[in-house]
């Protein structure tokens, strides 16, 4: 198996068959092997690979998911194109800049609650889109922010759509349909392992029921911080965070903590070693499918990487001052 060029996304793949030219571009992201931070690590019997998921419109695989929450709010009729309903969530960034892109493209305003420490690139790319930020505190991390568009939305619930991507069974069906039969077709059903971070968990969800669906036999691991203050943007410790309604505790055949410090030295590696300038929680994700990798004899092991690391370069802890 080689690795998989980029093809772009076809109109219908989120089951809606006028997207335009920009968002039926959203899905078909590349897979790529990694060769050398696997090196010595694991067996040669044993293929990591990453679905790279800033080929998307949105540069990231949040674009999926608010996407399909979009869609799934104008067919309920909670959105209205040239309606005065704006769209309102909470987000630690890749969900908010997808939504403004897609409110953008299909003319609705964006109203983010976004904890104040996202990084300056995130709330300048969600104002450069025109969307309206509402920060909340950098100590509440993502909780924080889904409270406060809680209360937003209980002000004013004619003003706003409230999409809410921790409860919204859109997002895991986003993946269903979309990541989890990419994986399958571009490993050519060879995939035996899946591996992936823990946020709203819509990613983990979805396309882990997907593989399941197909071979019973996959192994799905999921992965989240080993602590509550952590350096992985957009990830949840859920011992002692709001756990999302979507998640599914019975889902993983294995859950790993993953290690701040870790994940960003791989973080590092893999973008001067492998040309993958991915964010913090992409070198988590490499850190736990490698977990994985190490422990197999043979097989086929996947993971996401969400998104890129150029909205991390003004986090010296990320890729040095």
């Amino acid at each position: 198996m080689t690795a998989v060029p980029f093809r772009p996304g076809a109109p219908g793949t989120h089951g809606e068959a006028d997207l335009g030219p920009l968002l039926s571009r959203i899905g078909n992201t590349p897979l790529v092997r990694l060769r050398r931070v696997t090196e010595g690590v694991v067996s040669d019997r044993v293929e990591v690979w990453v679905k790279c998921e800033w080929f998307n419109p949105g540069g990231s695989v949040k674009d999926r998911a608010a996407l399909a929450m979009v869609l799934d709010a104008e067919r309920r009729g909670l959105l209205v194109p040239g309606g005065s309903r704006r769209i309102l969530d909470a987000s630690s960034g890749n969900t908010g800049i997808a939504y403004a892109l897609i409110a953008a493209a299909r003319g609705y305003g964006l109203t983010l609650c976004l904890p104040a420490n996202a990084s300056s690139e995130r709330k300048q790319l969600l104002r450069a889109y025109g969307a309206e930020v509402v920060e909340t505190s950098a100590m509440d991390g993502s909780d924080g922010a889904i409270l406060r568009a809680r209360e937003l939305a209980a002000e004013d619930p004619d003003r706003y759509a409230y999409l809410d991507q921790y409860s919204n069974p859109a997002n895991w069906q986003a993946h269903f349909r979309t990541t989890g039969p990419e994986l399958w077709r571009d490993t050519e059903g060879r995939l035996t392992h899946f591996v992936s971070a823990l946020g709203t968990s819509g990613t983990f969800t979805g396309t882990a029921r997907f593989l399941k669906a197909q071979d019973p036999d996959v192994q799905v691991a999921s992965l989240q911080p080993d602590s509550p203050y952590h350096a992985l943007e957009g990830w949840k410790h859920m011992e002692t965070a709001l756990v999302p309604s979507i998640y599914d505790p019975d889902l993983a055949d294995a859950d790993f903590e993953i290690p701040s410090e870790e994940a960003l030295a791989l973080t590092r590696r893999l973008a001067r070693e492998e040309g993958l300038l991915t964010g913090p929680s992409g070198g988590g994700a490499v850190w736990g499918a490698l977990e994985v990798a190490r422990q197999l004899d043979e097989g086929v092991v996947v993971t996401v990487l969400a998104d890129a690391g150029d909205r991390y370069l003004s986090h010296a802890h990320v890729f040095g001052g």
